[in-house]
């Protein structure tokens, strides 16, 4: 008896062997959590004319201000590409101010105007809504966080000391 043999191409799914499914996969728990969370958070931030984005920046300025658009961008893990056309979103909604420093022109200051600083009273109402839709409780929170936290500064490390990483 012969072997039959066949032209069917070889098993595609044979050449991944060893890489997990894509939900097994930890980036892509995260890629789809950030966006579930920022899906949530649209129509509570829309009374409050902020986009997500924007809602972050404010909550820098309301923690500490005036800060550099260099602070900002840091903290926020923003480039100046992104964080200035946001920046200037805001200031023409009369929510920030932006100041060449009187100490070195070279760097700008972002502070919230009183319009801004009043933001913040709705940004509470916020927080407490968005609790309200996690299925975790406090303390299940609270360590997520912390191990977030640790993963973020762990990879913030890694890509300090990527090849190539001046």
């Amino acid at each position: 008896m012969i072997a039959k043999t066949t032209n069917s191409p070889p098993d595609v799914l044979a050449d991944f062997a060893g890489i997990p499914k894509l939900e097994q996969h930890l980036c892509f728990a995260l890629y789809t959590a950030s966006g579930l969370m920022t899906r949530l958070y649209r129509p509570l931030l829309e009374p409050l004319g902020l986009t997500y984005p924007q809602y972050l920046t404010m909550l820098a300025l309301w923690e500490h201000a005036p800060r550099t658009v260099g602070e900002l961008g840091e903290t926020l893990g923003l480039d100046s590409a992104t964080l200035t056309p946001l920046l200037k979103r805001l200031e023409a909604n009369g929510l920030v101010t932006r100041r060449r420093d009187a100490a070195d022109e070279r760097r700008v200051l972002v502070e919230p105007t009183q319009q801004g600083r009043a933001l913040r009273e709705g940004a509470k109402k916020v927080s407490t809504a968005m609790r309200c839709h996690s299925p975790l409780d406090g303390d299940e929170l609270n360590s997520l966080h912390q191990t977030l936290t640790r993963l973020i500064d762990g990879l913030r490390q890694a890509g300090t000391d990527a090849p190539g990483r001046d």
